[in-house]
């Protein structure tokens, strides 16, 4: 593409410098349209330098709607360079939309948000206030120094529920980065070290722009991981490993529900959107998480035994099991009238479905504590009746397939699962 092309546009897409980016590539993917940008560019330049005779309103309406990306505002406020900022963090580390060092920056106006600037002070990535779900602020686990991820979840980017039809082309993307806890002689005295003075600075942002959202911090009234932590002592965990397919990650179980991260696809599970929690591949070690929406299941692997009766608790105290509770709690998210709840039994309990009269979660914990009881059989088996058995447990789990063996930090291979949980019983 010759200069002179370039330059008209740069100059017309100045205003919106990702869109920018993005006709430029697409010229240099087809170098046979830059005549027909290079026209679209005179076009809107020579549209520019012309007085306009719509009224100012409409007018302001129209350039807030064009070029807004993954919840950016108008290309004169929020992706404007010239916008000042009222926080900024330099060198901040970013994982998601891009794995790179940018300067965060916070606009604290009714129409700002959370941006991120590049070494030439152009805005690479955005998302406005008014289109936040949620803000988290989540510990990293396994690092020898304390860090935080901040999630910031736009709405229809929780990579769970499903996208408007207008949006699937380009859905927008959570935004992550990470918050390092100052040490030695980086703590400044006097102020705080973690990522309170951070989140509190993002709660006023939230509050000016009068979205009634806050930064969400791990509560150990919602779920504490019953795992000591090998590389802070006594330090409480809020998080629980597992397998997503074959990528590893981390399950939080917050106020505001669950989220699996930290990379992609982050996924955030509303308490609105589950329909319903289940367990399957329930052994002596480990157990699978099922969570299902309106889109599907997504099931999450090899979780630790340790940690099934708090996460037992958390799915009870907010009733993630019961499909009728999901439609209700959908309703008081849309703010429409309650569908109507199921016959009611006489401990006040939605009727089950299956014949047996148990939900999932009970037929899970059952099967659950008939393992812990043949486990306690085998403990008292004795060697000199080794003829009489009925069998072991490692003959009936090498059958299943289902066992997994490894130290902690072993890298989780789905192929190595069948018949690793008989060898660990046998030796």
């Amino acid at each position: 593409m010759p200069p002179a092309h370039a330059q008209e546009v740069d100059l017309a897409f100045a205003g919106n410098h990702e869109l920018r980016k993005r006709v430029h590539a697409a010229i240099d993917q087809n170098p046979t349209q830059s005549t027909l940008f290079r026209d679209i560019s005179a076009y809107i330049l020579g549209q520019a330098s012309q007085p306009s005779s719509e009224p100012t309103a409409k007018k302001r309406k129209l350039e807030e709607s064009n070029g807004a990306q993954n919840g950016a505002t108008a290309p004169s406020s929020l992706t404007s360079a010239a916008t000042k900022a009222w926080r900024q963090y330099p060198g901040t580390s970013f994982s998601l939309p891009q794995r790179k060092k940018y300067t965060l920056e916070l606009v604290d106006s009714k129409d700002g948000g959370v941006r991120a600037l590049g070494a030439d002070g152009s805005v690479e990535f955005s998302i406005a206030w008014r289109d936040v779900d949620q803000v988290f602020c989540l510990p990293v686990p396994e690092k020898a120094k304390r860090q935080h991820n901040f999630i910031i979840l736009p709405v229809h980017g929780d990579g769970v529920g499903p996208v408007p039809d207008h949006l699937k082309a380009s859905p927008p993307e959570p935004v992550v980065w990470t918050f390092e806890e100052a040490t030695g002689k980086n703590i400044v005295e006097g102020e705080d070290p973690g990522p309170g003075p951070m989140a509190e600075a993002i709660h006023h942002c939230l509050i000016q722009a009068g979205t009634g959202k806050e930064v969400i911090f791990p509560d150990a009234d919602q779920f504490e991981s019953a795992i000591p932590q090998s590389h802070r002592k006594g330090e409480k965990a809020y998080h629980v490993k597992g397998h997503r397919g074959s990528k590893e990650g981390y399950l939080f179980f917050t106020s505001a529900g669950i989220v699996w991260g930290f990379k992609k696809p982050l996924a955030f599970f509303d308490f609105a959107s589950v329909t319903a929690v289940s367990y399957t591949n329930v052994l002596r070690n480990t157990f699978n998480l099922v969570i299902t929406t309106q889109t599907g299941d997504i099931e999450f692997g090899m979780i630790d035994q340790a940690d099934f009766n708090g996460i037992n608790e958390y799915v009870q105290k907010h009733g993630l099991q019961d499909a009728s509770m999901a439609a209700t709690r959908r309703a008081q998210k849309l703010n429409v009238n309650p569908p109507k709840e199921k016959e009611k039994g006489a401990n006040g309990a939605a009727a089950a479905e299956p014949d047996d009269g148990l939900t999932e979660l009970q037929r899970a914990e059952m099967q659950l504590q008939d393992m812990e009881d043949d486990e306690e059989d085998e403990e008292d088996y004795d060697p000199g009746s080794e003829g009489e058995s009925e069998g072991s447990g490692s003959d009936s789990e090498d059958e299943d397939g289902e066992g997994y063996e490894g130290g902690e930090g072993d890298e989780y291979d789905e192929g190595d699962e069948e018949g690793a949980e008989g060898e660990e019983m046998e030796t």
